[in-house]
């Protein structure tokens, strides 16, 4: 699982990156600018939902070594 969150991760980041090089600062909220910016936004929260999982696994784990 640990290497799953980090490789979903890593194609989350390359999203962003290849989406920020296709905004349009001077028209941000028209056209493909504004599908950009979703699926900038799109990947942060995978990447915040893959951070939660990464933690709450490694919580569990602890508190199943604990018992």
């Amino acid at each position: 699982m640990k290497y799953f969150t980090i490789l979903m991760t890593i194609i989350a980041l390359g999203l962003i990156i290849y989406n920020a090089t296709k905004l349009d600062f001077d028209n941000l909220f028209e056209g493909k600018s504004i599908i950009a910016l979703i699926t900038i936004l799109a990947s942060l929260c995978a990447i915040a939902l893959l951070q939660v999982l990464r933690l709450s696994k490694r919580v569990d784990q602890k508190l199943k070594g604990r018992n």
